[in-house]
């Protein structure tokens, strides 16, 4: 039988780190069949593998990590951890959520939860334009949100400007009622509800009618010249590349650019080819510009989402190796 004990350097921890009703220490157990029990301001850990017993008191350490920096536990961040830990990356977390990029209107500090984010945000700090490309739930359009937030309450900017083309997501909706605004409201929902998280519904409104929030769809951009904006162009991949290169060559002085994309999620009728597909191969050399990709890691919903991604994913190499087969027997 393998044992390891991970003395508790702040009793406090200890709450935190088994969770409600043991729900998260439960977690690892399964995860490494191991059992955990805190004895006398200790945690020790007992199994009958010796590497998963050293694992688990790994993933210990990781979690403890996050509770020393004022994290909550909860069922993602600790899967998170787990994934680390078993590709031997665990030793990068410290340098998660070292500051809040800004405090939502609740309170509520956003920080980057996975490297992959906190590269993302830094990616968006260093350069003029960020392609953020990865599944859904990655956080992509709500991080690039809090950064323009953040930019624009220390007046690095005077204006936010989130866009997104008006494509249906594989549906048709038929006639939508109402003026141009309320007939294009439910394709900018999404970016109204991470202002909404970030400003508070007042705030948000007040903005909005001084002209300093502008969220619109991506056919009004034609024609403009976009200075001290930080201007967000979300569900790119439904971008032609017509509106892509219409869309970059908008940006103005002292502006800063995020796209954001899935491109396993293209809607684009009749087959046409994805801007965003594109543009990262025609921009990859050019300072200033660069690409964040996430993976299924990065996700940060419920932690079956990064099942289905995996799912997905594996799905699709499945199909591509099949037409291969079929293109070689012809």
């Amino acid at each position: 039988m393998a044992e390891r004990r991970i003395p508790f350097e702040e009793v406090d921890l200890i709450s935190g780190l088994f969770g409600s009703f043991d729900s998260n220490i439960r977690i690892l157990e399964d995860e490494y069949h191991v059992t955990a029990v805190n004895r006398g301001g200790e945690l020790k850990l007992t199994g009958d593998d010796e590497a998963k017993v050293e694992a688990a008191a790994r993933a210990v350490q990781g979690m403890l990590v996050l509770l020393k920096k004022g994290e909550q536990l909860n069922e993602q961040n600790i899967h998170y951890v787990i994934s680390m830990v078993n590709e031997g990356a665990d030793r990068k977390l410290s340098k998660l959520m070292a500051d809040a990029i800004c405090i939502t209107s609740r309170g509520k500090p956003v920080k980057a939860k996975t490297l992959g984010q906190e590269a993302y945000v830094e990616a968006i700090r260093d350069n003029t334009v960020v392609f953020g490309i990865g599944p859904a739930g990655t956080g992509k359009t709500y991080l690039a949100v809090a950064m323009a937030v953040k930019a624009f309450k220390a007046k690095e900017v005077n204006r936010i400007i989130l866009t997104r083309p008006a494509v249906e997501a594989g549906e048709s909706l038929g006639f939508l009622p109402g003026d141009l605004q309320q007939k294009v409201d439910p394709y900018l929902r999404p970016l109204y509800d991470a202002l909404f998280d970030m400003l508070g519904a007042e705030s948000f409104q007040k903005q909005l009618e001084r002209g300093s929030i502008e969220v619109a769809p991506l056919a009004y951009m034609r024609g403009r010249t976009l200075d001290d904006s930080f201007i967000i162009l979300d569900e790119a991949q439904n971008t032609t590349s017509e509106q892509m290169k219409m869309f970059l060559t908008r940006l103005g002085s002292n502006s800063k650019a995020v796209v954001t994309g899935d491109v396993t999620q293209i809607d684009l009728p009749g087959g046409k080819k994805s801007g965003l597909k594109e543009v990262t191969r025609i921009l990859k050399d050019i300072d200033g510009i660069t690409t964040v990709y996430f993976n299924d890691k990065d996700v940060v919903r419920h932690h079956l989402v990064q099942e289905i991604v995996k799912a997905y994913d594996r799905y699709a190499e499945r199909q591509e190796k099949d037409a291969v087969k079929k293109n070689h027997k012809k």
